[in-house]
């Protein structure tokens, strides 16, 4: 029998800005990413906002930072900041 030794999957990361840090404990950080329009092939920005776990309230509005997925901490919130960028 092999001894089959379990691999960490890599957990993704964005990068963002925080929109909002009215919560305790959480911030609203704001995804932008560029686009292609499949037959004109013209590229516009889609971006998306997720609440994300800031445990100290140290990120303010308009600071960037990285995002990572983690488990669900609440309701809505399935992100954790990690830093800065």
């Amino acid at each position: 029998m092999e001894s089959r030794k379990k691999t960490k999957k890599q957990k993704r990361k964005l990068r963002g800005i925080v929109v909002s840090d009215k919560m305790d404990k959480t911030a609203v950080v704001k995804i932008e990413r560029l686009k292609l329009y499949p037959k004109y092939r013209k590229s516009y920005w889609v971006s998306r906002k997720f609440k994300a776990h800031n445990e100290n309230n140290q990120y303010k509005a308009g600071d960037k930072v990285i995002i990572e997925e983690t488990r669900p901490l609440s309701k809505e919130k399935r992100w954790r900041i990690v830093g800065r960028y």
